[in-house]
C-alpha cells in the first residue's frame, strides 16, 4: 500500500485534505498509531518516527505535537564505497561525515581475471566499511537514542558489526537512498522525522 511522509508541521493539513477528498473522516488511536476512516470507505494509518507510540487524543494537533525527536539519535546510511553518518540533538546536526571510497565494479571477464577483480573488489569493499565504522564510531560513540539506517542492507550490516557499534539500536523505517552525498544526509535526516502514513484509497 502507497507510504506517504508527512513532516510534523504538515500533519493537521495533511488530515484535512484527506477529508476534503474522500468525505467525512473518523480519526481513532489504534495500536499505538492515529487512524482515520472516511465516509467514501478510504482509510489510513499514521505512525509516529522512531517507532514511538501514541497515546494521545484522537486528533491531528495531538498527533503533530507529539512529533518530537529525541535528544539524542543517529542516521547511517552505507551504499558500495559511500556512507553518511550524522548524530543529532532533536533536530539539528550535531556532528556529521559524508565520505566516499572507490569500490571496484563488476567485470566480465572470466577466469582468473574475474577473480582477481572479485577479490580486489572485496578487499576495496572491506576498506571502506572500515572506514564507515571508524567514523561512525568516533561520532555515534555512546548513542544514547535511536539509530535510523539506510542505503544497501549489506553494506549497513557490514558497517555495524564493528564491535564499537553493536550497542546501537536501529529502528524502523529503512531509508532507500541513493549513493550518500551531503544533500542526501540531509534529506534522510528529514525524511527519519518524518510521519509514516499508510494510505488505503477506496
Amino acid at each position: 500500500m502507497p507510504v506517504v511522509l508527512v513532516p510534523a508541521v504538515r500533519m493537521e493539513r495533511w488530515v484535512l485534505n484527506f477529508n476534503g477528498r474522500h468525505g467525512s473522516t473518523g480519526l481513532a488511536v489504534v495500536d499505538g498509531a492515529l487512524t482515520g476512516a472516511a465516509s467514501d470507505g478510504s482509510t489510513f494509518t499514521a505512525r509516529l518516527p522512531f517507532e514511538e507510540r501514541y497515546a494521545g487524543l484522537p486528533d491531528a494537533a495531538g498527533f503533530a505535537a507529539a512529533m518530537e525527536p529525541p535528544g539524542d539519535w543517529g542516521v547511517l546510511l552505507v551504499r558500495k564505497g559511500g556512507f553518511a553518518v550524522a548524530r543529532l540533538a532533536g533536530e539539528r546536526i550535531v556532528g556529521s561525515k559524508v565520505g566516499q571510497r572507490h569500490v571496484q565494479g563488476r567485470t566480465k571477464a572470466g577466469g582468473q581475471s574475474q577473480q582477481r577483480f572479485a577479490r580486489r573488489r572485496d578487499n576495496q569493499a572491506r576498506q571502506a566499511y572500515e572506514a564507515a565504522g571508524d567514523h561512525a564510531a568516533r561520532i555515534l560513540g555512546g548513542l544514547a537514542g535511536p539509530l535510523v539506517a539506510g542505503g544497501d542492507h549489506t553494506a549497513v550490516d557490514e558497517v555495524l558489526s564493528d564491535p564499537r557499534l553493536r550497542a546501537l539500536h536501529v529502528v524502523d523505517p529503512w531509508l532507500p537512498v541513493p549513493d550518500p552525498r551531503r544533500s542526501v544526509l540531509e534529506a534522510a535526516v528529514e525524511d527519519a522525522q518524518a510521519v509514516r502514513v499508510e494510505v488505503v484509497n477506496a
